[in-house]
């Protein structure tokens, strides 16, 4: 059965909708994973449907919402958030999984406690705005949701021409690029994700981002260490919170980068963020606009 959908997909367009159409016309060619293919004896696919259906939702959410915004409160730097009645600790954190560092405070109305968080980074609609608070509509969480206005950012409803798709179950990453009417697929690489693993280690968060910024160099800290840096990752792009699209993490006293390492596209194991080939991340590094490119990560 794979074997003919693959051929499908080798003769026709790659595509499952009407409304979204995907070609494969790759701008970036290293490493390059087949659309099946396998990482030991797992079978492992790109999830070509779940793609297509999530690019219609976030074209129908620009068109539904002429206000859009992202949450923001990198480092605390909006304020740390208000405290939930009721939250999970070692770290504080929602039933989600959302910690309260760097998380926006979710209100159901403006006289009650929040009652969960959202992610940095989030992709929003921006619905009205209240006494000092902003009502919200995240693209990747259900319901309408109050918070104060310091945690929204908002930015220009442009047309989004360059999304990138980073796929937990898979452990892949795709870069895609519109091109009037179709979806170019621009690189299919391996790539490794969040380890579930607290205190120090986190998974990468589920859900729709705006790329935030992006740095030639991102130092990391020992676990366990406030201060001491342990080592870089290069060409680091940063989608919620500390966690980055970024190389191979080079370990001091290195300072050379490494291009490569074979548990790319094996099993979650960062610290959220999501590992690439160097070259690739310079890619992506080079490639997204900060404040317009949109990052969904998927399971």
């Amino acid at each position: 059965m794979k074997k003919i959908a693959l051929i499908f997909l080798a003769l026709f367009n790659l595509t499952f909708s009407a409304e979204v159409i995907l070609r494969k016309e790759l701008s970036y060619e290293k490493y390059t994973l087949d659309h099946f293919y396998k990482y030991k004896n797992v079978d492992r696919e790109f999830q070509w449907k779940k793609i297509e259906d999530k690019i219609s939702n976030i074209e129908n959410f620009k068109k539904e919402y002429t206000k859009i915004g992202t949450l923001r409160n990198f480092r605390n730097s909006n304020g740390n958030p208000a405290q939930l009645e009721n939250f999970l600790t070692s770290p504080e954190r929602d039933k989600y999984g959302v910690r309260r560092h760097q998380g926006i405070p979710l209100y159901e109305s403006l006289n009650k406690k929040p009652i969960r968080y959202g992610w940095d980074g989030s992709f929003v609609g921006i619905l009205d705005e209240k006494e000092g608070f902003v009502k919200i509509k995240i693209e990747s969480i259900e319901g309408e949701w109050w918070t104060p206005k310091k945690y929204v950012k908002q930015i220009s409803n442009t047309p989004t021409d360059k999304l990138i798709f980073i796929d937990r179950k898979n452990q892949n990453i795709v870069t895609l690029q519109k091109n009037n009417s179709e979806w170019l697929i621009r690189s299919m690489n391996p790539a490794t994700t969040g380890l579930d693993r607290l205190p120090h280690n986190y998974p990468t968060p589920l859900g729709t981002f705006v790329i935030q910024d992006k740095k030639p160099r991102m130092n990391y800290l020992k676990l366990g260490s406030s201060s001491q840096i342990a080592g870089f990752a290069p060409h680091a792009t940063r989608f919620s919170g500390g966690g980055y699209i970024h190389g191979i993490p080079v370990e001091l006293p290195r300072t050379s980068i490494i291009e490569y390492s074979p548990t790319l596209g094996s099993t979650p194991r960062s610290r959220m963020c999501v590992r690439n080939a160097s070259s690739h991340a310079k890619y992506v590094y080079d490639w997204v606009k900060p404040l317009n490119t949109l990052l969904i990560v998927i399971e």
